[in-house]
């Protein structure tokens, strides 16, 4: 703006020079060099120049300032913008900070590993995995797994946030991934952790943003450049899997994908014992942890918080249990989608998930574990599949319905996903795979598949009512139950 007004004065006054050049020169030619004419014409021409200059400065200011372009500010040194400064930070938090993952740690146990000992697994000709997505709810802690996995191999750690590649200046989100990924290989072994990577990484569709696009482009492009041996590995967490371009799953980008899912009764008397450190509490934590199901490690941490200030208030030398049954409420106030449950929806939840896994274990519908919450069914990719296989899927899928109206005399709206998924696979064997008695299929069909998986469902409960009953016992009481749980049942029992 200096150099502006500068330059506008400067003009000002060439203007002002040559027309009193002029001037000066009309009064040579006619001869009249009059002191005091001259003087007055002087002074008339600088009066005028004064309200032309006056004029030009009152409109500058009603006027309304004309938008300047945008730019982005760039350092000169690096290259890099402002606002987003790559600094590595070394984490000072390891797994013994980070509680109720115990199935997590096991999955990166060797990674870390490689990232102490690379030679040990350069002799075998082994790269280290480039990419690991960490799928989950929000507050499970994907962010803290991240760092504490930085903290215990010990490396520089890259944070940075999926919506902050995404901007409106095509070119600066790729230009982004760029300077981080040249800093995190400079600086390897390395760990870059990309969260909310679903802001970058959604699938590519027929709405064009080209600056996303470029973004995703030269985050696979970054991926595909390095090799596992280099010692740099990116980390994405995303509660949205289903959003992601398939070009970013498929191997050799993120080659594992680990689901943090929400903390079951031990891992939340784990964390408990974790936020309560320090803390004056007087009770039982395990009856404050069975109250607590679907709550994720941040709502848990936020509890204890809110037990801790309503104590306080209370003017009470210690935190007892009942000051978290008082906050309980106003923890999950806006937060309906915490998935609490009473002892008699806990009770039914219990008994319809350990039928699940007791009828998928005889059917064979393989699964590693089925919790409260969640199951765990392993998806086959398969070219061809029979229709005695999607039958197995579709009575897993009917079990908890029929054993929860068997025991309970009652029929419960929770099974409304499972029925779902029943009915989509009856569609696919109808409709899709030609496998009714008819080759093309109808309704009537499908309802009549449905039928028959239903009747069959009934037979196996009957059959397995014992193993189910040990099973549930299992399951209310550590919200969990694993494929290993039922064989050491069933070797009891029969």
């Amino acid at each position: 703006m200096l150099r502006k007004n500068k330059k506008n004065s400067l003009i000002i006054s060439i203007i002002a020079g040559i027309l009193i050049a002029l001037l000066l020169a009309a009064a040579l030619k006619s001869g009249d060099l009059n002191s005091s004419v001259l003087f007055s014409q002087i002074i008339a021409v600088i009066i005028v120049l004064g309200f032309f200059i006056f004029f030009i400065l009152l409109l500058k200011k009603l006027l309304p300032p004309q938008p300047q372009p945008q730019q982005v500010q760039v350092e000169m040194n690096t290259g890099i913008e402002k606002d987003f400064v790559i600094r590595p930070t070394t984490s000072n938090l390891t797994f013994k900070d980070v509680a109720g993952i115990s199935e997590v740690k096991e999955e990166l146990v060797e990674i870390i590993d490689f990232l102490k000992n690379p030679e040990k697994y350069r002799s075998f000709g082994i790269n280290l995995p480039k990419g690991v997505l960490l799928v989950g709810p929000p507050g499970v802690g994907k962010t803290l797994i991240a760092k504490a996995l930085a903290g215990e191999a010990g490396v520089p750690f890259f944070y940075q946030s999926g919506s902050g590649f995404v901007q409106m200046y095509v070119g600066v989100g790729a230009k982004r991934v760029r300077d981080l990924f040249s800093k995190a290989k400079a600086m390897a072994p390395s760990i870059i952790f990309i969260d909310e990577i679903d802001a970058i990484g959604k699938a590519r569709g027929n709405l064009r943003n080209d600056e996303r696009e470029a973004t995703l482009n030269q985050l696979l492009t970054e991926m595909d450049g390095f090799e596992g041996s280099e010692g740099v590995i990116v980390i994405g967490a995303t509660n949205k899997v289903e959003l992601l371009d398939e070009a970013l799953l498929r191997p050799g980008r993120f080659d594992r994908r680990i689901f943090v899912e929400l903390p079951g009764l031990n891992d939340r008397i784990e964390i408990l014992k974790v936020h309560m450190k320090n803390r004056p509490f007087k009770g039982n934590l395990e009856n404050i942890a069975k109250m607590t199901v679907g709550f994720s490690g941040a709502a848990l941490a936020s509890l204890v918080n809110e037990a801790s200030i309503y104590a306080l208030k209370q003017n009470k030398p210690y935190i007892e249990e009942e000051d978290f049954y008082a906050v309980k409420d106003k923890v999950l106030i806006g937060k309906r989608r915490l998935n609490t449950y009473t002892p008699k929806e806990k009770e039914i939840l219990s008994y319809y998930q350990s039928a699940k896994a007791v009828i998928a274990y005889w059917l064979g519908v393989d699964f590693e574990r089925i919790s409260l919450v969640k199951d765990d069914f392993k998806e086959e990719d398969k070219e061809i599949v029979s229709k005695t296989e999607i039958m197995s899927k579709i009575e897993v899928y009917l079990a908890g319905r029929v054993a929860v109206e068997s025991k309970f005399s009652e029929k419960y709206s929770n099974a409304h996903k499972d029925i779902k998924k029943a009915k989509e696979y009856a569609v696919l064997m109808i409709k899709e795979y030609g496998m009714g008695d008819n080759l093309v299929g109808d309704e009537v069909e499908i309802a009549n598949i449905l039928n028959i998986a239903e009747n069959e469902t009934k037979v196996l409960y009957a059959n397995n009512k014992e193993l189910i009953e040990k099973a549930y016992e299992i399951m209310i009481k550590n919200e969990v139950i694993h494929k290993e749980d039922i064989e050491k049942i069933k070797n009891e029992i029969f």
